[in-house]
């Protein structure tokens, strides 16, 4: 089998039959660590990143930060790459807030995100004193009004609104919509605008849209702009105030298959840029810090996930000791992927086959119509760009212990994130008769 090349990670190589990534054997690695396995290639991954900050330094004359939206993937040391490549961080609750205060990340280049943060999360924000809190709608903003009022220093705000643009991307993820769940609508934003500027306690940076994830038509993301540049003019007019940054979010959408198109980053960041440029002109404001959010475009091709073939059923099915726990993506979305074995990747591929997963729901079907060499149990499947919104959206269905997570490069391999074990998942287990007798509820 051939690999598509920019589906999966730039380490990726067939040597003796076998797949390598990050200059390791794959086969040796699932043989080593066990399965299911995900392993991130360094490589790849630190690509993405630098390759974002180099697009933008270079069509950009403006100040402009790239911050990683880790809900795609998140943990400690993904963090700390993270930070070590000059990247922000956004983060959507109090513990991905811990895991970036933990991998020493700047607080102030982490922005929190979210349509229903609880106090908990305002409280550790302001606390740790983040770079931004990107407010979604009025009632987190009166919470966030009365929360703040004892800071010495305000803290920065941005408005998020939702700009009414549908983006073409399935529906579960398409989130700029007028009736969407996220952001401000239009309607509302001088309120929100004037409530912040009256607060001591909060510094009203700008606006925020976002308006969905697998973006291919770069035309969505250039109206986004429009609407974000438009509305802070307005705001010009009415309040005599110019934001000092504006953020279309991100999505950039990335191949999980040979007939979707590259990921092109410099081609994104040249039609944000000059969108916001020609636009900034127009209405005659002054460049803001553009912020960008990538999070799928930096991680999902660094991603390989492996699995053991457990068994047979007939000549179409092939079932694997993973499936919809660990990545909920094609039973979510229907989403597809490429697929290799990993240890017989020289061989020609056979009739289509669907892999099944092993947990207890019909729609937990991994690959369908996937061309493999006719597998046989204890083969491997290596699925490519398996890097994003796969464990950060497990689960431990059927109490299943969830997988481990390698960081490979160099020819070298280290646990990152460890495999779950069955006192992982019953930790939170407490037995009925035990020192706890639990509490009585009783109405008078």
């Amino acid at each position: 089998m051939t690999l598509v090349p920019h589906v999966w990670p730039e380490t990726a190589t067939v040597v003796d039959g076998r797949l390598w990534v990050g200059g390791c054997d794959v086969v040796a690695l699932a043989d080593q660590f066990g399965t299911p396995l995900y392993l991130l290639d360094e490589v790849t991954l630190r690509g993405a990143m630098r390759a974002y900050r180099q697009a933008f330094a270079a069509t950009y004359p403006g100040p402009f930060r790239v911050h990683y939206a880790g809900k795609a993937l998140l943990n400690t040391a993904l963090a700390q790459i993270v930070a070590q490549e000059g990247l922000g961080l956004d983060v959507v609750s109090a513990t991905e807030l811990l895991v970036a205060r933990r991998a020493g990340m700047p607080m102030a280049h982490v922005h929190l995100h979210g349509n229903a943060k609880s106090d908990a999360e305002l409280e550790r924000a302001l606390t740790w004193q983040v770079g931004a809190i990107v407010v979604d709608n009025l009632d987190e903003l009166a919470r966030l009004r009365a929360m703040s009022a004892r800071l010495a220093e305000p803290q920065g705000v941005l408005l998020r609104i939702a700009p009414a643009i549908e983006a073409d991307t399935h529906s579960h993820i398409a989130t700029g919509g007028e009736a969407a769940k996220f952001g401000l609508p239009l309607a509302a934003l001088d309120e929100a605008v004037a409530q912040t500027l009256a607060a001591p306690g909060l510094r009203w940076l700008g606006l925020h849209a976002h308006i969905g994830s697998q973006l291919f038509a770069l035309d969505q993301v250039v109206a986004t702009v429009e609407v974000l540049v438009s509305q802070a003019a307005r705001l010009r007019e009415r309040f005599g105030v110019t934001p000092v940054e504006l953020s279309p979010g991100g999505g950039l959408g990335v191949p999980y298959t040979a007939d979707q198109p590259s990921t092109d980053r410099f081609r994104y960041a040249q039609v944000v840029s000059e969108a916001l440029q020609a636009a900034c002109a127009r209405y005659n404001l002054p460049l803001p810090r553009l912020t960008v959010e990538p999070g799928r475009s930096i991680v999902a091709r660094a991603g390989v996930a492996l699995y053991r073939v457990v068994g047979r059923k007939g000549r179409r099915w092939l079932n694997v000791d993973g499936g919809m726990a660990d990545n909920i993506r094609p039973a979510l979305y229907g989403a597809r992927y490429s697929a290799v074995l990993a240890n017989r990747a020289g061989e020609p591929a056979g009739e289509p086959v669907a892999v099944g997963g092993r947990y207890c729901e019909s729609g937990d079907v991994l690959l369908r119509e996937i061309a493999l060499p006719p597998a046989q149990p204890g083969d491997l499947i290596a699925v490519a760009t398996a890097g994003a919104y796969t464990l950060s959206m497990s689960s431990n269905y059927n109490l299943v212990p969830r997988p481990a997570l390698v960081l490979v490069g160099n020819g070298r391999a280290h646990v990152i994130q460890r495999r779950e074990t069955e006192d992982d998942v019953l930790a939170r287990d407490v037995v009925l008769g035990g020192a706890d007798a639990g509490t009585t509820l009783r109405r008078d």
